[in-house]
């Protein structure tokens, strides 16, 4: 038996989208699901009971903001991530390499690992596989990630080639140095650009060491909507069907749709949560900048189409002035806000592969939102 488990319940006739069930260590939930983000052990402004009552299965913490701080170790001796933050469902710890690649100016990629220096006091690290592994069985999520090379966009064929190679043989130094197989999961991270040859070696590549799922790393960075639509059109085939599929960062409401229909199960992204903080929401009806000056008078809700606890309770004008008198409160009900737009959305998508119609819904969805638009404004 392993850790995670893939069920699939049916498929889509129109589109071939994936409506599942993801089991872990601490519950099940269904995909294609969002996941919140909770980068430093809690998802920004929300407390567990929140994201319970939006119905999330499972939420994402970060391995390398994590071992800076608290410590992996101080987790541990916890008893790990879940008693830690006091959350009972399922959590997905990303490998820390990312933020690796992202976040440190000066940084050395060799074959043993990634040299580095701490973002926020400069301090030399050093980053392999095999600490990756050490720092995630420490935390104790569901599902950790493999350590890969997560290469700019858009960077040369060769390069990728290279990069690709190099994720390979560090996700099989990470299998090897995996010391909880039989309660925590670990998925490999396909990478390879918009390189299709790539993207099928790299699939080929960590199919054959079996992990339990599978990730798709390497978009949301930068390139086209069209670009990752392609991709993810040439790479979801690569991927065995019986296991679940992430796609790393992505998180706008049109993405979610259409990486559903192109057999996406699992997606995550700060997105919702970043926007909420300078004032942006999502609505039925597309994009809303509460600090507008329409709102201040505005004393019905965020979204009239909606029955979260912030529409039913506060009005835009009230959520405004918050916003603008820069009030946590204000932070918090966006927050909720956003995240549970998405969370229901995808209930939409499982919904509609249900009923055989997730073609259909994304035509009237893109209508209602206002992408069908000319210069339509997206995030």
């Amino acid at each position: 038996m392993t850790a995670i488990r893939y069920e699939l319940i049916k498929t889509c006739k129109q589109t071939g989208a994936r409506l599942g069930i993801v089991h872990t260590p601490h519950g099940s939930f269904e995909t294609p699901t969002f996941m919140p983000v909770g980068t430093q052990a809690t998802v920004k402004t929300m407390a567990p009971e929140d994201l319970k009552a939006m119905d999330s299965g499972i939420i994402l913490s970060n391995t390398y903001h994590l071992w800076l701080r608290p410590g992996n170790d101080i987790i541990k001796e916890a008893g790990g991530l879940h008693k830690f933050m006091n959350w009972d469902r399922a959590i997905l710890t990303d490998s820390g390499g990312f933020q690796v690649f992202s976040l440190s100016e000066f940084r050395k990629i060799e074959e043993e690992g990634v040299h580095f220096r701490n973002h926020m006091n400069g301090d030399k690290m050093f980053l392999s596989p095999e600490k990756a592994m050490e720092i995630q069985n420490d935390l104790g999520s569901d599902i950790m990630m493999a350590f890969d090379e997560c290469p700019p966009f858009p960077a040369t064929r060769e390069y990728m080639k290279s990069s690709v190679d190099r994720t390979s043989r560090w996700a099989e130094r990470c299998l090897n140095a995996h010391a909880r197989p039989a309660d925590q999961g670990l998925f490999g991270i396909i990478q390879g650009g918009e390189f299709e040859d790539l993207r099928r070696q790299s699939a080929a590549d960590l199919v054959s060491l079996g992990f339990p799922g599978y990730a798709i790393g390497g978009l949301s960075v930068g390139e086209p909507k069209d670009v990752m639509n392609r991709v993810l059109e040439f790479t979801t085939p690569f991927m065995p069907a019986d296991k679940p599929r992430y796609l790393m960062g992505v998180g706008s409401p049109d993405s979610l749709i259409d990486g559903s229909i192109r057999g996406v199960d699992m997606f995550d992204c700060v997105l919702p949560t970043r926007i909420a903080r300078n004032g942006t929401l999502m609505t039925s009806n597309g994009r809303l900048v509460i600090k507008g000056a329409q709102n201040a008078r505005d004393f019905g809700p965020i979204d009239e189409n909606c029955d979260c606890y912030v529409c039913k309770n506060y009005s835009r004008a009230y959520i405004r002035h918050l916003i603008k008198a820069e009030e946590t409160f204000g932070i918090r009900l966006t927050s909720y806000h956003n995240l549970y737009f998405l969370m229901n959305l995808m209930k939409q998508v499982r919904q509609a592969i249900r009923e055989d119609r997730l073609g259909d819904f994304r035509e009237e969805f893109f209508e209602q939102y206002g992408y069908n638009k000319p210069n339509a404004k997206n995030f």
